[in-house]
């Protein structure tokens, strides 16, 4: 049985959240007096051993994970929609923090060097078009397209890693674990086109937004918007191509090559001054009539990269480890079937 008092309320409080439970859904699953759930998460006075056990079962979590010493980051920014219920967003922060300490663990445990991260804020480079452009040449990125951006990120140290959001109001979110390690988190169910869209935009916020002072949600949203379309359409490279008549067969031909939406290389145009604001507008209503400005024809859906940066760091400590599926399991404080879960 876990002792009292190496328990973590925060861990507690943690572990609720991520089961997507308030407190008063966890006190009648539980079968607890439901006004203890805040005492227990805020002071952790008056828990007997029968409670937790209750609570423990409850949140199907083993034990040792209520008593981790970590601390637990705060709310941050989303790439998301406007209206997202605060019970959704507080499951999500608490399943990326639990991430967080996992890939902290491992990270640790492995010794891992950071990557050397380009700082590239808007006030040294003068735009964020420009932090884009700068950092493709230091990545020696070749001219037009990117073939596979995960895969880019990935071999520059940066993690992505599919999430299951419980919404589609939710793109993504990046950290820095330890303030050194790239993490970008993103909603498992973003189709191809937008999930490579998210990944420049979250990586337009790891170069630009890390370390810099609070800037407003719009302008830093703003920013990662303009860098993630000149990172994948640089205009040096993609304006040539809005010289013909630009209509919808022409943006399906484009998007099978650039693999971003036809929205966005609607979009691209007007900003690099190839479009009207009344063929944008014409275009747009097309996409209306025709119902895909939510979700583009199927047959030029864009194929979904997936990374395989945090696979196989945990197959690589696994190996050398000689550690059993198991025990891997409880090297991160989970249970098996939530291990493979979590991690695939």
């Amino acid at each position: 049985m876990v002792q009292l008092q190496k328990i973590n309320p925060k861990m507690l409080m943690l572990a609720r959240e991520a089961r997507g439970l308030t407190q008063l859904e966890l006190a009648d699953q539980a079968g607890i007096n439901r006004s203890n759930i805040s005492r227990f998460e805020q002071e952790f006075t008056g828990l007997t051993d029968d409670v937790l056990e209750k609570l423990i079962k409850a949140l199907q979590f083993p034990e040792v994970f209520f008593s981790q010493e970590q601390e637990i980051l705060p709310p941050a920014l989303y790439r998301r929609r406007d209206k997202v219920p605060s019970k959704v967003l507080s499951y999500i922060d608490a399943n990326i923090n639990i991430y967080r300490i996992n890939l902290h663990r491992l990270i640790d445990a492995m010794k891992m060097e950071a990557p050397k991260l380009p700082m590239l804020p808007v006030s040294e480079t003068g735009s964020p078009a420009e932090s884009a452009m700068r950092l493709r040449k230091q990545w020696k990125v070749a001219k037009g397209e990117i073939p596979n951006l995960t895969e880019l990120l990935e071999s520059n140290g940066i993690m992505t890693l599919a999430v299951d959001f419980k919404t589609d109001r939710v793109d993504s979110r990046s950290i820095l674990i330890d303030n050194q390690f790239p993490v970008i988190f993103y909603n498992k169910t973003l189709l191809g086109d937008r999930l490579r869209f998210t990944l420049a935009y979250e990586l337009g916020h790891i170069v630009m937004h890390t370390r810099q002072a609070f800037l407003s949600t719009d302008e830093v949203g703003h920013e990662a918007n303009l860098f993630a379309a000149e990172f994948l359409m640089p205009e040096k490279d993609i304006k040539g191509e809005f010289k013909e008549q630009l209509t919808l067969d022409v943006l399906a031909q484009m998007k099978a090559k650039w693999k971003v939406s036809m929205q966005a290389l609607l979009y691209r145009a007007s900003d690099v001054d190839m479009l009207t604001d009344n063929q944008k507008r014409y275009i747009i209503g097309q996409f209306n009539a025709l119902k895909i400005r939510r979700r583009e024809p199927p047959e030029l859906d864009v194929v979904i990269e997936r990374g395989n940066l945090i696979r196989d760091m945990m197959t690589k400590y696994r190996t050398k480890q000689k550690m059993s599926l198991k025990q891997i399991a409880e090297f991160f404080c989970l249970h098996e079937d939530e291990f493979l879960a979590r991690y695939n």
